[in-house]
């Protein structure tokens, strides 16, 4: 994942076969399969995106509002689905985010990367604009920089105008990067950080820790008995954990706690009041939302079934 504004820049990089790897992608969601023979003449918005990542959903909007806005003056967005974790490889579980998310763009499966190696990309979100012959002239790599990638946007078009009006709340509302203290966290083994051996109340900021019977892979920790938890203490308005439940049809309960209280109202999408959730599905699970003063907080979720995985704490 991308966890920060990166800049944007004009290129004229011939990437023709960027765009001739799409020929070889074996599927497709709200598409007949696009070519690059078929795209030439078109300018291609080029999106790579992993339905889990907070970083892509912040900026689904954006790409949303210009799909709509500039589809019938020659834009085609294209959103790349190249997968982080494991169960972003299962092709339900793509189609059902997609349309749970209102993605309603052409979407190609990139489960092997191929595109991904063809642009040489490297990041989560991306975005590549590609002229009608077939070059690469502009790219941002991160959030942000909305206006300059709609200017793009229009000057390779040849249109005029304002640019487009976008409210993003929800899962997908701008970090507050003011109050934001706390980073990415993996909990599996190849990327961990931070994790310590403290209960709860002794962690330092961004230290986490788990208590119970969990089994740590490079992945994802998975919970071996009912009433294990994961402690962490992090300074942001909102905490977001990727989740998945054992299988589809095997939901788990969990129950949110902040500074040793349920949250109340900093509770998030996922959580209520009370701090009552269930893990129903394999997605990002926003978890706190704080509507007042943000500062450092002790976050606890206790898992009240076995075999779940827990993946990645993100900020915002």
């Amino acid at each position: 994942m991308s966890s920060t504004e990166q800049s944007a820049h004009a290129t004229t990089q011939a990437i023709n076969s960027g765009l001739a790897a799409l020929d070889r992608a074996p599927a497709w969601l709200n598409s007949e399969p696009l070519t690059a023979e078929g795209l030439r003449g078109r300018v291609v918005l080029v999106d790579f995106w992993t339905y889990s990542c907070i970083n892509w959903l912040r900026t689904l909007p954006y790409v949303t509002a210009w799909h709509e806005a500039y589809r019938d003056r020659g834009l085609v967005v294209v959103g790349v689905h190249a997968p982080e974790f494991g169960f972003e490889h299962d092709l339900d579980n793509v189609r059902r985010a997609t349309r749970e998310l209102g993605v309603g763009h052409p979407v190609v499966i990139d489960n092997d990367f191929a595109i991904w190696r063809s642009f040489e990309n490297q990041y989560w979100p991306a975005v590549y604009l590609v002229d009608r012959d077939g070059r690469a002239r502009f790219h941002h790599f991160g959030e942000g920089a909305y206006e300059e990638t709609e200017r793009a946007i229009q000057q390779l078009l040849g249109v005029d105008g304002e640019g487009v009006r976008v409210d993003a709340g929800g899962l997908a509302e701008a970090a507050d990067w003011d109050t934001l203290k706390s980073p990415e966290t993996y909990v599996g083994d190849a990327r961990s950080e931070r994790r310590s051996d403290l209960p709860a109340d002794g962690l330092a900021l961004n230290q986490w820790a788990l208590a119970g019977e969990w089994s740590v892979g490079e992945e994802a920790a998975v919970l071996a008995a009912p009433a294990g938890s994961i402690a962490y203490r992090f300074q942001a308005r909102d905490l977001n954990l990727v989740l998945a439940p054992p299988a589809p049809g095997s939901p788990v309960r969990f129950t949110v706690r902040l500074d040793g209280q349920p949250p109340g109202d900093a509770h998030g999408l996922d959580a209520g009041d009370s701090g009552q959730g269930t893990v129903s599905e394999p997605r990002m699970y926003q978890l706190v939302r704080q509507r007042g003063a943000v500062a450092e907080r002790v976050f606890e979720i206790t898992f009240l079934d076995p075999d779940v995985r827990a993946y990645v704490f993100t900020f915002g």
